[in-house]
C-alpha cells in the first residue's frame, strides 16, 4: 500500500533474469559448503550427497508451491499472506515469524564465516579466534544492511557480480576436483542413493534438516515480488531454477569433497577450511584463496539477500498491523523498509556477541543451522500444504495439476513436516532450545494483535485459485485480491 507519507517498495525494478541470480545468490553455494559440508558429514559421513538429493526432490515441490501461489497473491510476506489466507491467519502469522526468527538467527551464521574467511587469508590462528572473526563479520553485515536500504536494484546489480564470480569460481574447480580424482576415498555410487547408509530414520531426519539449510534462500524470489516485473511468473520461476542451479553444484563439490579431504579431517575443528584444503589441492598455492573469495562473495551476496527477505516480512506484517505498524513503514527516497532493516540490524549485532557464549565458531554454526532448520520447516511445510487448499478445485483438471500444484508440493510438506517432529525428537537441548524458543517468542505479537483486533485476523474469503476478483497488492486494509478464476485455470495448466 503506498500513501503519501509511505510511498511502499518500488516496484518493476527486476527482471526474470534477476530473480534467478537472487535465487541462487539466496542459497548462497559457496558459503553453505563451507559453513555446513563438516556438519553435514558429522551427520551422514561419506552419503552426504545423498541427503542432499532426498531433499532436494521435496524442495523442489516446495518451489513449485511458491510458484503457484505468487501466481495468485504479490506480497512481500510471500508465506506470511498465502498461509494465512489459505489456511489460517495464524498459520500465516507463525509461517513468517518463522522465516523472519531464521533469517535473524542468520545473521550470525551468515557473518561469522565471512570473518573467519577473511581472517584466514592473513593469519590461519586468528580465523579460530572467535572473537576476530565475529567483529569482521559483523563490519561485512552493517556494509551489506547499507546495500540493502539503498534499494533491490542496486542489490541485484551486486549480485550480478558476486554471483556469476561465485558459481563459475565453484564449477572450475568442482569439476576440476573430479577428474583430479584424491585419496580420501574411492568413489561410489552409494554416496549419491545413501540407502541403508544413513543410520535409520533418525540420521536420515539429521542428515536431511542439515540439507534443507543448504538450500535455504532460494525463495528471496517470492519476498521480492512486488518489485518484480510480472511478478506472477517471474518470481516462481527464478526460485524453481536456483533450486535445481544449486543443487548441480552441491552435488559436485560435496563429491569433490569426500574424494579429497578424509572423514577425519572434516571432524577435526583444527584443520584448514575445507575449501581451502580442495583449491590447494587443484591448484597448489592458489587454488586455496580463490575459493576463499568465492567464498566470502557468496557469504556477502546471501546476507543481503537474507536481509531482504527478513525486512520485506517484516514490512508485510506491519502493513497488516500483526507487529508494530512502523514496520511497514518504507524509506521515502529509496522505497525501502528501513525501520524493519535498522530493527533487524541492531538485533543482529546484539547477537554477534551472545554467540560467543556458545563456544567456538563450529560450534556456534552447528547449533544455528540445527535450530534454522526447524525454523524453515515450519513455513515451507505450511506453503506446500497452502497450494493444495489453494488449488483444491483445480487440481484434478489435468494430470499437470495433480502432479505439480497437488503431489509433488504435498510431498514436500509432508517430508518438512516430517523433518520437524523427528528431529525436535532427538536434536541436542540447546539447539532445540534455539529453534523452538524463538519460534515461540512470536506467540506474543499473534496473541497481542489478535486481541487487538487486527484486520488481518479478520479476513474475508480465503486464497482460492477458482474465485474470479481482480489483480492487486495486499495491504493492511483486508484481503489481498487474487488472479482471476481464467487466469488462475491457465497458470495451473
Amino acid at each position: 500500500m503506498s500513501t503519501a507519507t509511505n510511498p511502499g517498495l518500488r516496484a518493476n525494478v527486476l527482471g526474470a533474469a534477476d530473480t534467478v541470480v537472487m535465487a541462487v545468490a539466496g542459497s548462497a553455494p559457496a558459503y553453505s559448503l563451507a559453513s555446513t559440508t563438516a556438519v553435514l558429514a558429522g551427520a551422514a559421513g561419506l552419503v552426504g550427497p545423498a541427503a542432499l538429493l532426498w531433499c532436494a526432490i521435496p524442495m523442489l515441490g516446495i518451489a513449485w508451491a511458491f510458484n503457484y501461489l505468487g501466481r495468485l497473491d504479490v506480497n512481500a510476506g510471500a508465506s506470511y499472506s498465502w498461509v494465512g489466507r489459505a489456511l489460517h491467519p495464524a498459520l500465516g502469522f507463525l509461517a513468517g515469524w518463522s522465516l523472519v526468527v531464521s533469517a535473524t538467527i542468520f545473521m550470525v551464521a551468515g557473518s561469522l564465516p565471512a570473518g573467519q574467511y577473511t581472517l584466514s587469508l592473513f593469519s590461519a590462528s586468528l580465523a579460530q579466534n572467535t572473537w576476530a572473526a565475529t567483529g569482521v563479520g559483523a563490519a561485512c553485515f552493517l556494509v551489506m544492511a547499507a546495500l540493502v536500504l539503498l534499494g533491490a536494484q542496486i542489490t541485484a546489480r551486486a549480485q550480478w557480480i558476486m554471483t556469476t564470480v561465485e558459481v563459475a569460481i565453484l564449477l572450475v574447480f568442482g569439476v576440476a576436483a573430479l577428474i583430479h580424482g584424491g585419496h580420501a576415498a574411492v568413489f561410489s555410487w552409494s554416496w549419491i542413493w545413501g540407502f541403508g547408509h544413513f543410520g535409520g530414520v533418525k540420521g536420515f531426519a539429521a542428515a536431511a534438516l542439515i540439507a534443507a539449510f543448504y538450500f535455504w534462500g532460494w525463495d528471496v524470489t517470492a519476498n521480492l515480488s512486488e518489485e518484480t516485473s510480472d511478478s506472477k511468473k517471474n518470481s516462481g520461476f527464478g526460485g524453481l531454477v536456483g533450486v535445481i542451479g544449486v543443487f548441480a553444484l552441491f552435488e559436485v563439490v560435496t563429491i569433490a569433497v569426500n574424494l579429497i579431504i578424509s572423514q577425519d579431517d572434516l571432524a577435526n575443528p583444527d584443520s584448514p577450511p575445507l575449501l581451502t584444503t580442495l583449491g590447494d589441492t587443484v591448484w597448489p598455492g592458489v587454488g586455496g584463496k580463490i575459493l576463499v573469495l568465492a567464498v566470502m562473495l557468496s557469504t556477502i551476496a546471501t546476507l543481503e539477500t537474507t536481509l531482504i527477505q527478513v525486512t520485506r516480512s517484516l514490512f508485510a506484517m506491519g502493513r497488516d498491523k500483526t507487529v508494530p505498524s512502523v514496520f511497514g513503514l518504507a524509506h521515502r527516497r529509496w522505497q525501502t523498509p528501513w525501520v524493519a532493516l535498522a530493527v533487524v540490524v541492531v538485533v543482529s549485532l546484539g547477537l554477534f556477541v551472545g554467540s560467543n557464549a556458545l563456544g567456538s565458531v563450529n560450534k556456534i554454526l552447528a547449533d544455528a543451522v540445527a535450530a534454522i532448520g526447524l525454523q524453515i520447516s515450519v513455513y515451507y511445510a505450511l506453503a506446500g500444504l497452502a497450494v493444495v487448499v489453494a488449488y483444491r478445485k483445480l487440481i484434478l483438471r489435468s494430470a499437470a495439476n495433480a502432479i505439480f500444484i497437488g503431489l509433488w508440493p504435498l510431498a514436500g510438506a509432508v517430508f518438512m513436516a516430517f523433518l520437524f517432529v523427528e528431529n525436535c525428537r532427538s536434536l541436542p537441548g540447546a539447539q532445540l532450545g534455539i529453534g523452538l524458543g524463538a519460534l515461540a517468542i512470536g506467540l506474543l505479537p499473534m496473541g497481542w494483535y489478535w486481541a487487538k483486533g487486527s484486520a488481518y485476523y479478520r479476513r474475508g474469503p480465503g486464497l482460492d485459485a477458482s474465485e474470479p476478483s481482480g489483480d492487486g497488492v495486499g495491504t493492511s486494509d483486508g484481503p489481498i485480491s487474487v488472479a482471476g478464476s481464467s487466469d488462475a485455470e491457465a497458470a495451473a495448466s
